[in-house]
């Protein structure tokens, strides 16, 4: 066993942030989820097994987002706001069709069912490898890869299915008379 190093967790932070913005579906919630797991894992002395810090930062972020998604259904619904657009994202202000597609495959990714969305998180977006992330999610390593599968294939349909044009009847070929 042996202490995570405070001074190694800017290492992890790109990668607990796309896991916490699939997690959530939206870039600001995620950037509060992984300050949100920094200050948890900051506030006290941690012992690791192993050399597996990212899985086990993983695991805290998990952790982190169902404790908030759990005290929040407790909590009444605040009323939305006009339909205000997005804030602009400075990491992707002069690239808007990366920004685009981030967004739709991140939100595809947070429509998943939470078991799938898990492992796809922990392995995709945080780079953990099988093994890891069945440690880090409790889960046999086969199951891993499986929900992975399942999950990739329901990520491909999502986007695919946004990208297809709808089929109109006037995209049909004109029958033929004879006359």
């Amino acid at each position: 066993m042996h202490r995570l190093d405070p001074d190694r967790l800017p290492e992890h932070l790109d990668r607990l942030f796309r896991a916490a913005w699939a997690l959530c579906g939206s870039a600001q919630e995620a950037e509060d989820l992984v300050q949100e797991t920094c200050a948890r894992v900051l506030a006290k002395p941690r012992l690791l097994r192993g050399d597996d810090e990212l899985a086990y930062l993983v695991r805290v972020l998990h952790n982190t987002f169902v404790s908030g998604r759990r005290a929040a259904s407790r909590r009444p619904v605040p009323e939305p706001l006009d339909n205000a657009p997005e804030p602009v994202d400075e990491r992707t202000a002069g690239r808007p069709e990366e920004a685009v597609e981030a967004r739709r495959v991140y939100g595809a990714i947070a429509e998943l069912r939470h078991e799938y969305r898990d492992v796809l998180v922990a392995v995709d977006l945080a780079g953990l490898t099988y093994r890891e992330a069945a440690r880090a999610l409790g889960l046999p390593e086969g199951t891993v890869m499986s929900r992975l599968y399942r999950a990739r294939k329901q990520i491909m349909r999502a986007l695919a299915t946004e990208q297809s044009p709808p089929s109109t009847e006037s995209s049909r070929r004109p029958s033929r008379t004879r006359g």
